[in-house]
């Protein structure tokens, strides 16, 4: 229910609004209340959660937070800050859903005590939104047509369950041709209507009606056409329980739905749900019963059943969504950290058919070099002249890796490139296939065109390609994260919750690498704690026409960037040959005069950093009893040693390097048992695609990733793993290839 409590956590409206306003003692309470909250789902200590909402309440990031202020939080990592933040609003804004709740109940004048603190002690939004039910605004219905001709007395009689006298002569009252009440029969029926609306209204019988659907309901699918081919055949007679359908399911079925392939309903026994109703309103034995029990069904299957539904299917989706995006969102991170391939002259290759294949070489710090076009796939098939061209370009720019995209005549472009290396041996040549999803959103974007105006698009997409190998985060922080291609059902979620989670995942992981301040890209610095799109440029402009940073502190001086913008986000500049060598950590230069206490305790030089000595006499130094001396916390002075002994870092350096090829492999060359290298290229719920060298990914099944049993894939392996796999099964007809990490070899 969060995007919709998103939409209804808006202020309180209206002149007399102040008299719903909560006093500075009711919204210190409230406030109390939350916190305590958020501490017990979170399972989290309150003074930590107190810390944390302050922080992000005075307008911190969650990077700075994680990263200089663990002293204030206990060391609380991101993903528990963004879990904080993301309850804290959750719940601000279903007091604020209270309280508007509260406003127009008491408006219509029928709110009582009862009812305000059954609302004000609701814990979720669907509990408000079921208490608000029956007082909501409702189009024209059965019911409300039936008050307006005057039959809800006869209802409320009903509901008294007489043991004498006759419905039908009672009924008869009601009797009225000027409000087309014509028969006792239309009498009755206007007040079941009426009866029946208010069950389907009642909080308590839709809590349990909700509560017994999720654990008793199936979702059961089936074919508009069961001739119709398609990928969601195994749904077209597919039953499985509401409680034990799993995320990407539910994704896959929707879409089945949406796409007017599938026919999709809940089915519960409706018996039972009868049943408990009955037991709430009838009394016992009457002259009503039986049109009380009319009644019962009547509200269930018309009003009821298909709302709850609705919010059984939404909760189920909702649930899905949530975890595609969060499985997107790691993948997304684990792609962004790959470690980045420097100090290589870089050819790039945008492969393609009619078109060719268009080059792009880029030096070493991804400047372009060169660029061209070559025809040797059909129908052009110009392969002498395309080789003559690309080994004069090789040879006169010293190009070390050939990168190629894994898009159309890719693999007929890899066996170009694999024919030409083998000619150009002694060389030391390799290549790799890159995914280039997102490429073609780049180069057409205002971003590209500004950065390079004068190439078309493909060129453009070359150079993205080549670049990626050189710095994979620096490269596709210019693309839309959803563009990039690593999720699984990312255009089935909710769009606004998936850009901002992925929004997150990028600013983490460019805060976590840190950017160098001398050649970041206004894209690249977008993402850096503190700084919006207009800053970014700002330091871009100011770099132009100052020339580069020799300091950080010179920051202040870019325009916008004001005093809290530049706490923020100092600590995660680096400045490579800048006048202070701690401009070159991850430091924060609040800590620069600890630094200077600590070298004064420790008899070291600043101008003795990155020499082994240092290093040594910082790997045995007591962070506790250090931190006592100098009055700084622990967790600081550990981040502290840590950056001191290796300045200028960069963490993607420890993680492993891509696998690098010099022959192609066909899927016709794969035997089953045969063992290979392979690159993870996405991970999903049902298992791990690795590329190993053939036009379409292998596929290790959940199943397949472990002798030992395995809840998720992604506790087993992460986008841009190397894995050791064997060939499982080989489909030539659609070109699939089962994979193991099951070594088939070993002694069981």
């Amino acid at each position: 229910m969060t995007k919709e409590l998103e939409t209804k956590g808006a202020a309180i409206q209206g002149a007399d609004a102040g008299k719903y306003e909560l006093s500075e003692e009711q919204k210190a309470h409230q406030q109390e209340r939350i916190l305590k909250q958020v501490a017990k789902e979170l399972q989290l200590p309150l003074t930590k959660v107190k810390a944390s909402v302050s922080l992000l309440d005075e307008g911190n990031t969650i990077p700075f937070i994680a990263r200089y202020r663990k002293e204030m939080t206990g060391e609380l990592d991101e993903t528990q800050l963004r879990d904080i933040e993301e309850r804290l609003q959750y719940l601000r804004n279903l007091e604020d859903r209270k309280l508007e709740v509260i406003r127009l109940i008491d408006e219509q004048g029928k709110l009582t005590d009862e009812l305000r603190v059954a609302i004000e002690q609701a814990v979720k939004l669907q509990e408000v939104e079921d208490l608000y039910r029956p007082y909501r605004q409702k189009r024209k219905t059965r019911a409300s047509v039936a008050k307006e001709r005057g039959l809800e007395p006869l209802a409320i009689w009903i509901m008294t369950q007489p043991r004498q006298g006759s419905l039908e002569q009672e009924a008869a009252k009601y009797m009225d041709e000027d409000k087309q009440v014509h028969t006792s029969e239309d009498a009755v029926q206007g007040a079941m209507d009426i009866i029946a609306e208010n069950l389907a209204d009642d909080a308590k019988i839709r809590a349990w009606v909700r509560k017994y659907t999720q654990d008793q309901g199936i979702i059961a699918t089936e074919a508009k056409d069961s001739e119709q081919e398609s990928v969601y055949e195994m749904y077209y007679s597919y039953q499985e329980p509401v409680r034990k359908l799993p995320p990407h399911r539910t994704l896959a079925i929707n879409r089945g739905e949406r796409e007017e392939v599938l026919k999709v309903r809940l089915e519960v026994p409706a018996e039972r749900i009868h049943d408990y109703i009955a037991k709430q309103i009838v009394k016992g034995e009457s002259i009503v019963k039986s049109t009380l029990l009319l009644v019962i069904e009547d509200a269930y299957k018309r009003l009821i059943a298909p709302s709850i539904e609705r919010e059984v299917r939404g909760e189920l989706t909702e649930k899905a969504e949530e975890h595609a995006i969060r499985i997107f969102a790691e993948n997304l991170r684990n792609l962004l950290l790959q470690a980045p391939i420097k100090g290589q002259v870089v050819l790039g290759v945008d492969p393609a058919f009619r078109t060719g294949c268009k080059l792009a070489i880029v030096d070493e710090t991804g400047k372009m070099l060169y660029i061209d076009v070559v025809y040797p796939t059909p129908p052009n098939n110009k392969v002498a002249e395309a080789e003559a061209k690309v080994k004069a370009a090789i040879e006169k720019y010293g190009v070390q890796l050939i990168v190629i995209g894994n898009g159309t005549a890719s693999r007929e472009t890899e066996q170009f490139i694999a024919d030409l290396i083998a000619k150009l041996k002694g060389r030391g040549l390799r290549y790799l296939i890159v995914n280039e999803a997102g490429a073609s959103v780049y180069s057409a974007s205002k971003l590209a065109q500004e950065e390079f105006p004068k190439l078309d698009v493909a060129e453009r997409s070359a150079i993205s390609i080549a670049r990626r190998l050189q710095d994979p985060l620096a490269e596709l922080v210019k693309i839309e994260p959803k563009a990039i291609g690593v999720g699984q059902y990312q255009h089935d979620v909710a769009q606004k919750h998936l850009d901002e989670s992925l929004k997150a995942v990028v600013e983490s992981a460019v805060n976590h690498v840190g950017v160098d301040l001398n050649t970041a890209s206004p894209s690249l610095l977008s993402y850096v704690s503190g700084i919006n799109g207009t800053i970014a440029k700002n330091i871009v402009k100011y770099r132009e026409e100052n020339g580069k940073f020799k300091d950080r502190k010179q920051l202040q001086k870019v325009p916008r960037l004001g005093a809290k913008t530049f706490e923020q986000c100092v600590g995660f500049m680096r400045i490579s040959e800048g006048v202070s060598p701690l401009d070159n950590t991850p430091i924060h230069p609040e800590s620069y005069e600890v630094v200077d206490r600590l070298f004064r305790e420790l008899r070291l030089e600043l101008d003795q950093l990155g020499s082994k000595g240092l290093k040594d006499k910082l790997q045995h130094a007591d962070a506790e009893a250090l931190a006592t001396k100098l009055n700084v916390g622990v967790p600081t002075l550990r981040d502290i040693l840590d950056s001191l002994q290796k300045p200028g870092r960069d963490p993607r350096e420890e993680l492993p390097l891509p696998i690098f090829r010099t022959d192609v492999l066909q899927i016709e060359d794969l035997t089953p048992g045969m063992q290979l290298q392979g690159t993870v290229r996405n991970v999903i719920d049902f298992g791990a695609f690795v590329d190993i060298g053939i036009k379409n990914d292998g596929l290790v099944h959940i199943s397949q990733l472990s002798d030992t049993f395995v809840k998720h894939p992604m506790d087993v392996v992460s986008v841009g793993d190397t894995v050791t796999a064997w060939v499982l099964n080989v489909d030539l007809k659609k070109g699939r290839v089962g994979l193991t990490m099951k070594n088939p070899n070993k002694k069981q």
